[in-house]
């Protein structure tokens, strides 16, 4: 994850530098709600295959990663993916965490 100064607007960024493409692939995420695709370095627009998530992830109530929510993420072949909370956007960062469900309940 990259966080900006203000902490509540960050991107995630998944990276498969592998040959293969990646389906079903579950990372956590510190937030549910939609995550847009911002980037994805295999489509078309830059020569690549289109293979990707369609714009946009929605998040499933699935603890992973030590973290609340999770998404399944299909991972092109040699590609970078970039998300960003839809949700998130314009609120603090206080205001968010306070709202989420304990990871461990």
């Amino acid at each position: 994850m990259r966080f900006a100064e203000d902490r509540s607007n960050f991107l995630i960024v998944v990276c498969n530098f592998t040959p293969e493409p990646r389906f079903d692939y579950r990372i956590g995420v510190p937030f549910s709600g939609t995550y847009q695709e911002v980037l994805n370095s295999d489509s078309a627009l830059f020569g690549g295959s289109n293979l990707g998530n369609l714009g946009e992830v929605h998040t499933e109530d699935v603890v992973f990663h030590w973290r609340p929510a999770s998404v399944l993420l299909t991972l092109p072949p040699l590609s970078v993916i970039i998300l960003k909370p839809l949700e998130l956007v314009g609120h603090g960062v206080d205001e968010i965490i306070d709202s989420q469900p304990d990871a461990q309940g």
